[in-house]
């Protein structure tokens, strides 16, 4: 099987030679190496220049920065190979990670990815958390599509042809491109996860996780909906959109739809994702999770937000929510 690997890097210059030496250093030495080097500042492009002069599997591609999607999009579209491994700039990948995937995938020729366990580990490399309950079965993994973690993205190798059967990555879920993706590409072939943690994923403060939180969790409840109406035969929504409605707007999810309730849907989806979170709060979560305590949803969770964010001092944020809880203890609450 002829694979492709592909990169993205954007300011990873702490940990990028560590990342591409555990592609290098593979078992499964025959591959292509894709690295876009997305407008980097921050030294990680002479690191990268210097790598490319050493092994001549490496294509480095430098380009201003685009963000991930465009990034990734336009790696897939060079790629010569069949199979894409993706890679994160700051992550390893434990050195029989392809030749056990690549095995995995010559036993199932009805699958069209495959992902593995992973295992987190701080900016040190020391392993603070086990990751290791993604699906291991294309039955699994349909099963946990809604609610459950599918697959570690950038552990993923992707069939090229069924990425571009269902369009690549789409620039309006960024920050949860990786849950659009699955969800279409859940509707042309099988995906699932081997069973070896073959993974290291780094964990920090600056990623999209922690920074976007609202946002990639309303974009993935938007995603599941819109899978919902392909999966009727309908038509996706979301397609023509240039961008998801934001926190205030929600409400045009319906028209949007053309079906009543799907932003409820939505903030019900969503709403519990972000009470633990003071940047989500702050930053527009306290009025959507506000509004779904008024739509009937659990008022405790909500009242402890409330408490959290008095206690780290984000008053405006506290009185807001605290002020749609006491409405919704006012109001009829709908069902």
């Amino acid at each position: 099987m002829r694979l492709s690997v592909l990169m993205s890097v954007y300011n990873n210059a702490p940990f990028v030679e560590r990342a591409v030496a555990s592609i290098l250093n593979q078992t499964h030495r025959d591959f292509e190496f894709i690295i876009v080097n997305d407008g980097s500042t921050d030294g990680s492009t002479e690191i990268l220049r210097g790598l490319a002069d050493t092994d001549p599997r490496i294509r480095l591609i430098e380009q201003e920065n685009r963000g991930l999607v465009a990034s990734l999009n336009r790696g897939f579209a060079m790629a010569r190979n069949d199979w894409i491994a993706r890679m994160d700039g700051d992550d390893e990948s434990l050195p029989h990670r392809f030749e056990t995937q690549l095995a995995f995938l010559e036993r199932h020729p009805d699958h069209g990815v495959i992902g593995t366990q992973m295992v987190n580990v701080d900016e040190q490399g020391r392993i603070i958390r086990l990751t290791n309950d993604y699906p291991r079965d294309s039955v699994a993994f349909l099963a946990a599509m809604e609610l459950l973690p599918l697959m570690s993205h950038p552990s993923a190798i992707i069939a090229k042809a069924a990425f571009e059967k269902v369009g690549g990555y789409r620039a309006i879920y960024r920050h949860c491109e990786d849950y659009d993706l699955w969800l279409r590409l859940s509707e042309v072939t099988k995906l699932c996860s081997v069973d070896e943690i073959l993974y290291r994923y780094c964990v920090n403060p600056q990623q999209v996780t922690f920074q976007h939180l609202l946002h990639t969790a309303i974009g993935a409840a938007v995603a599941w909906e819109a899978h919902l109406q392909r999966q009727r035969g309908r038509p996706d929504p979301t397609e023509g959109l240039s961008a998801l409605p934001d926190v205030d707007h929600l409400d045009t999810l319906d028209a949007i739809f053309g079906t009543p309730g799907i932003a409820r849907k939505v903030r019900a989806r969503v709403a519990p994702k972000l009470l633990y979170s003071l940047p989500a709060l702050t930053s527009g979560g306290a009025r959507l999770v506000g509004d779904h305590v008024a739509e009937g949803g659990d008022r405790r969770p909500a009242t402890r937000a409330v408490a959290r964010m008095l206690r780290y001092g984000q008053i405006r944020g506290a009185g807001q929510l605290a002020a749609n809880l006491c409405r919704s203890y006012l109001a009829p609450r709908s069902r």
